[in-house]
């Protein structure tokens, strides 16, 4: 029985968490056993989160198994999106000997880099991070 390929990325963005297995397939996308398109609420999401296979072209030549906590949809997407990113250069640096490698494509377009915006604390005597108390003179 022939042993097939499995690639694995982490990826997180906001307070989510997602952890990206690719394998060659037919380009199926799961999210927490579920299809992607019955558990993002948005076709745009849908497509953002595939956006690092269509830059490569594997749309079709990878299903993709993502398990994702924490956050809403939109930390959700980001974070296996840079999960598939990383699973994608963890098989580029597998298959050695290529001249054009996936990370030129993918730094190119700004996939690599993980987006480091949190959510700001709260800060004692004001309502929010930076949400003040009105200010009344008399």
């Amino acid at each position: 029985m022939a042993e097939t390929k499995k690639y694995y990325g982490t990826g997180r963005r906001k307070s989510s968490v997602a952890r990206v297995t690719l394998t060659p397939g037919k380009g199926k996308i799961t999210v927490n056993g579920v299809d992607v398109n019955e558990y993002m609420p948005y076709a745009v999401l849908v497509m953002d989160l595939k956006q690092p296979l269509v830059v490569t072209n594997n749309e079709e030549t990878f299903d993709v198994d993502a398990n994702v906590s924490g956050g809403g949809f939109s930390g959700q997407t980001g974070a296996i999106r840079l999960g598939i990113t990383r699973a994608l250069l963890q098989m580029d640096e597998a298959n050695e000997g290529k001249e054009d490698s996936y990370r030129k494509i993918l730094k190119a377009h700004g996939f690599i880099t993980r987006d480091p915006r949190k959510k700001e604390r709260k800060k004692y005597g004001l309502k929010a991070a930076r949400r003040a108390p009105q200010f009344s003179k008399r």
